[in-house]
């Protein structure tokens, strides 16, 4: 007991301390009584379901202008998506669909083939720049190369309409040039959005498999001849 009684003999005064009024307390220690910055976030759960399709389709929009206007933008990488990819490789499909090769049962593109050829295509590219170091996810060079197509469908559909006037050398020569362009349009738009995102010295074997994938598409465009 009597070592008890001596531990606490040095802090037998304490009790008797106070803290002074005149003493000013430095700090800010009120409490905010607003809601918190998440709260204030912009949240889709109440949203309508009109308001969800509009800014969806102004987002796909938006992202067709960066593709017509081409430029080293990180737009298509930061709010990525894959609506447009799948758009314009639905409307591919529909467009080469029943060919003058089908009728003959030469082999023509059907619309799972030209569905299977683009998206394998396309994974197949972003496979290869990710095995060469690329920093982009595996999603975002799919929407890059899916939205890269818009001018090859654009072409696909000049093509159609002149096809309308007769398929003669004049013609095969008008959709000759509008695939070209449109090809070289897709190639230059994709590599101006995946060039930041490889290693100098690996950058040809990144775009060699792009300008591959394109060509296909483009060839099937300039080969197509709609059905009798």
């Amino acid at each position: 007991m009597a070592s008890a009684e001596e531990a606490s003999r040095p802090f037998a005064g304490l009790s008797d301390v106070s803290i002074s009024e005149e003493i000013p307390v430095e700090g800010d220690i009120a409490v905010p009584v607003g809601p918190s910055t998440r709260d204030d976030e912009f949240s889709t759960l109440d949203e309508p379901v009109k308001e969800t399709i509009v800014r969806d389709l102004r987002a796909v929009g938006n992202k067709f202008i960066h593709v017509l206007y081409p430029k080293r933008s990180s737009a298509l990488l930061r709010d990525w998506d894959l609506w447009g990819p799948l758009l314009l490789c639905v409307t591919l499909a529909l467009l080469l669909q029943g060919g003058a090769a089908d009728s003959d049962d030469q082999g023509g593109p059907q619309f799972a083939e030209v569905f299977v050829i683009i998206w394998f295509g396309s994974i197949v590219i972003t496979l290869n720049s990710k095995l060469l170091g690329g920093t982009i996810s595996f999603f975002q060079s799919l929407c890059v190369l899916g939205y890269c197509i818009l001018p090859l469908t654009v072409a696909l559909i000049v093509c159609r309409i002149v096809l309308l006037s007769g398929s003669g050398n004049v013609s095969f020569a008008v959709r000759l040039a509008v695939v070209t362009a449109s090809f070289g349009w897709s190639t230059f738009a994709s590599t101006a959005f995946l060039a930041d995102s490889h290693l100098t010295n690996r950058k040809a074997l990144v775009v060699y498999p792009v300008f591959l994938f394109y060509f296909v598409i483009g060839w099937m465009i300039l080969t197509f001849s709609p059905g009798n």
